[in-house]
């Protein structure tokens, strides 16, 4: 389980800058922790030889990560999967140092561009990006597809598919049942190569997508057990004590804020 808000740590090394797919490399930011593993994953697109590059999710506000970002090439386009300040604390900082524009389906993570519409189609650095909305997360998280990224072209997730682990649905803000409506629509996209805001890089979109929804239709059933055995009287605290039994204290409020999306999916 993942959420987000770790603070950065910048006396750690800034990390090299990794191949992750043929069209994508990534700087690993230094703010791991255990809502962020080992760190948020900033990503540059650009098709070989191309003069520019696009970065999405510049992260923390840590002077040497930019520094490294802005160096690799120049910025045409910077690209925001959600709001969480791991992957937007740097947002205006990256603008000013490479003058290139924001855009976020939020119009207040925007910085001189317009906001993301779901379903555009992005063309910059010589490649195609495709704006898929996918709240659930956030309401306004959104996932990157690159369809000549490879054989089955790649997929930039966000927070919405980590590299291990599962994520953290931020109701109120988003639901459950948008949620699982996001993980049909990334699995439809076959086997794409997966490109996480945390943690690896993994190579079939499908059939992580589908171990996520068996993932989260069987904490579902372990609520409703958990409610019939504490009957109807039965509190979010309680219920979670059940169902994530083994959940660390650092990480339980994740673990309440997922019990909270999966009884507001339950009520009828």
């Amino acid at each position: 389980m993942l959420a987000d808000g770790i603070r950065p740590h910048p006396d750690r090394p800034i990390a090299v800058l990794e191949q992750t797919s043929a069209l994508t490399r990534r700087l690993l930011a230094p703010n791991p922790g255990p809502m962020t593993l080992d760190g948020t994953n900033s990503y540059l697109i650009a098709a070989p030889g191309a003069q520019q590059c696009v970065v999405v999710d510049p992260g923390p506000l840590v002077e040497a990560h930019l520094h490294r970002l802005a160096a690799a090439a120049p910025v045409a386009l910077v690209l925001i999967t959600h709001h969480h300040a791991d992957h937007t604390a740097a947002s205006a900082r990256f603008a000013e140092l490479t003058g290139a524009p924001v855009r976020a389906l939020d119009p207040a993570y925007c910085i001189g561009g317009d906001p993301l519409v779901p379903g555009e189609l992005i063309e910059a650095a010589g490649v195609s990006i495709r704006v898929l909305a996918t709240p659930g997360h956030t309401a306004d998280s959104v996932c990157l597809y690159l369809p000549g990224d490879g054989p089955h072209g790649s997929v930039l997730t966000g927070d919405t598919v980590l590299g291990r682990g599962t994520t953290v649905v931020g109701h109120p803000d988003s639901t459950l049942r948008e949620y699982l409506a996001s993980l049909e629509t990334l699995r439809a996209l076959g086997s794409a190569t997966v490109l996480p805001a945390h943690g690896p890089v993994l190579p079939d979109l499908a059939v992580i997508c589908a171990a996520y929804l068996a993932h989260r239709y069987d904490r579902l059933e372990q609520v409703r057990l958990a409610l019939a055995q504490i009957g109807p009287h039965a509190t979010l605290a309680q219920v979670t004590d059940l169902v994530y039994a083994e959940t660390d204290a650092t990480v339980r409020f994740a673990a309440e804020a997922s019990v909270r999306a999966q009884l507001a999916y339950l009520q009828p």
